[in-house]
């Protein structure tokens, strides 16, 4: 008998849990952890290829030093912060990664805003196809940035409905922050750069 009760209360539960939306919120909540994992994949990915890219163009750029020393000084601080999917929750080292982050692309617009002015360095092949990697990465950036953003906002909404509110509140769940978004213009845009360049052109 004691069996069959527990039986029984444990699928009561289950209905009014699936009823009032708790295994929707674990979903929505699972569905934002998965956006921003593949956003972070393609943080990792841009920080791989900048040591690389610095390497290449060193022997060229020799001009531009505050510029390279910006990029290698932007790309240590990302690789301080050791950031995982469960810290979504951890607001002080988001806001870290996010100003990391937004130096980094900074620095690297200006890398390649000033790169336009050595047909050498754009005619090499090797950088060549570094800077395609890199651009394509930073695309990919801005899309799976784009899937977290909506992510995050369907779980936010859903969280805030009635009766769902109820259940978030019961269990702990709380409106998510979207890290960074208000910034994302200014973190994306291109620099305006200006450099006096000597006559000639630097010496391979």
């Amino acid at each position: 008998m004691k069996t069959y009760l527990r039986w029984l209360w444990l699928s009561i539960t289950a209905v009014l849990l699936s009823g009032c939306g708790y295994n929707d919120i674990q979903r929505l909540d699972e569905q934002v952890k998965a956006a921003w994992s593949q956003t972070l994949n393609q943080y990792e990915r841009r920080a791989d290829l900048v040591p690389k890219l610095v390497s290449s163009v060193n022997a060229y750029m020799i001009n531009e030093r505050t510029v390279l020393t910006d990029v290698t000084e932007a790309r240590a601080k990302v690789g301080q912060i050791n950031l995982k999917v469960d810290d979504l929750d951890n607001p002080e080292l988001m806001r870290r990664f996010s100003q990391a982050q937004g130096e980094l692309s900074s620095a690297l617009s200006r890398l390649m805003a000033v790169s336009e002015n050595y047909p050498q360095l754009k005619s090499d092949g090797l950088v060549r196809d570094l800077m395609t990697q890199l651009e394509g990465t930073e695309n990919r950036i801005a899309t799976e940035r784009g899937r977290f953003v909506q992510a995050v906002q369907e779980y936010n909404l859903y969280i805030r409905q009635f009766p769902t509110l109820i259940t978030a509140k019961i269990f702990g769940y709380k409106v998510k922050e979207n890290y960074g978004v208000d910034r994302e213009s200014e973190i994306t845009r291109n620099p305006e750069v200006r450099f006096d360049l000597p006559t000639s052109q630097p010496a391979q």
